[in-house]
């Protein structure tokens, strides 16, 4: 009898687990254009009532008990113009990234660890070294060898958390002294621009982050520039081992300046719209999620510094209750002469727009590495929601 009571309330607790996860999980605010339907994802007994306050839409169990009250803002419609361009990333850190430690050789040939129990790790963000604002890797080495070994406070930022530490530094010569931690304050890479919306200058590209590649952390930015770039290669994409796109970014052209680097893309302002080499005419309304289709469209993407090509993909699957993550439509290309060039879709084509019926609906984001010719794409009006915080 005993066991039966334990096993009803370990079923009880773990339905109620379950509940507050899905509670958690819906957002506490919403961005929706004009006549989108509001698409939240939850589980039986949770009902939305879009009843009462305008700008407010109320969670409640089983109807009756409120759990949850999400304020909504509404967006006009919106038109933009698809680019296709690829383009250079410059990202500045708000910051210095930790991406590493190691011992230190003192001058007295001793090994040291000056980080040990001080409790920073890999992908915190070192904001400040006795209360001087630390911007670069070169304001982190003058600072270091300004405190000729004496202990040195320190403030980083962790998931959005500033925290605290102190560290002495070790002396590794007559005028330099280290702390043992690679650092980063910047970085770089190939992408697509998705679109340009006329009316803010705004553009949204990649349709997802920039992330550190040795912490696998989105990097926080303080600033960064989106740049012309030539493409120097293409190396096609096969089953286990995906293509990629290299190119240059030196000696290039400005076309504008980064503000946010998200889940969803990165956004910032068009400084240089020639340099975008865009066509105006193609001006289109971003669709609603509701209003596209599984079955063929077509993506924009330059190859080879060529002019910026249509190829047809197909829409498989399309996951219309996902506001999380930037998997909104499963897709593939099933042009031949795209696949004949890169088998596929390759690193470097992320944020490539697709059209369907005459309106942008997404961007490509993803590859699927057992099969290069499928991949993920995001839905459209995320981008532009994610843009719209940028102004």
């Amino acid at each position: 009898m005993r066991n039966v009571l334990k096993v009803s309330i370990l079923i009880v607790l773990f339905i109620f687990y379950v509940y507050i996860l899905a509670i958690e999980s819906i957002p506490n605010s919403l961005i929706l254009f004009d006549g989108e339907n509001v698409n939240i994802k939850t589980i039986l007994g949770l009902n939305i009532n879009q009843e009462g306050e305008e700008n407010n839409i109320n969670i409640s169990l089983l109807g009756k008990v409120p759990v949850k009250e999400v304020s909504v803002s509404v967006l006009p419609r919106t038109t933009v113009i698809p680019v296709g361009t690829v383009a250079g990333v410059k990202l500045y850190t708000n910051g210095v990234l930790v991406v590493g430690m190691t011992e230190v050789q003192g001058i007295d040939n001793i090994k040291y660890k000056p980080y040990e129990n001080s409790g920073i790790k890999e992908g915190d963000m070192i904001i400040s070294i006795e209360e001087k604002e630390i911007s670069n890797t070169v304001d982190l080495v003058k600072t270091v060898n300004e405190s000729k070994g004496e202990e040195v406070e320190i403030k980083y930022v962790r998931d959005g958390q500033t925290l605290e530490c102190s560290m002495i530094p070790t002396q590794t010569s007559k005028t330099e002294y280290k702390l043992g931690l690679w650092v980063r304050d910047s970085a770089a890479g190939v992408g697509t621009v998705s679109f340009y919306e006329p009316k803010t200058k705004i553009f949204g590209a990649l349709g997802h982050g920039i992330t550190d590649i040795d912490t696998g952390k989105l990097i926080n930015i303080a600033n960064g520039e989106f740049i012309t770039t030539k493409v120097l290669s293409i190396s096609k994409g096969e089953e286990g081992v995906p293509g990629k796109m290299q190119g240059t970014i030196n000696n290039q052209h400005n076309i504008g300046k980064i503000y946010k680097n998200t889940n969803f893309g990165i956004y910032g302002i068009v400084d240089d719209l020639s340099s975008l080499n865009i066509d105006s005419s193609r001006e289109m309304e971003v669709a609603l999620r509701e209003e596209i289709n599984l079955g063929k469209a077509k993506i924009l993407t330059s190859l080879d510094n060529e002019k910026v090509t249509e190829y047809e993909i197909e829409i498989e699957k399309i996951f219309t209750n996902n506001n999380y993550d930037n998997k909104s439509m499963l897709i593939k290309v099933t042009d031949e002469s795209l696949i004949n060039k890169t088998g596929g879709i390759i690193q470097g084509m992320s944020g490539s727009p697709i059209i369907q019926n005459g309106k942008f609906i997404g961007a490509v984001t993803n590859v699927l590495v057992n099969d290069p010719k499928q991949g993920y794409a995001i839905f459209g009006d995320l981008m532009i929601k994610q843009a719209k915080e940028v102004e």
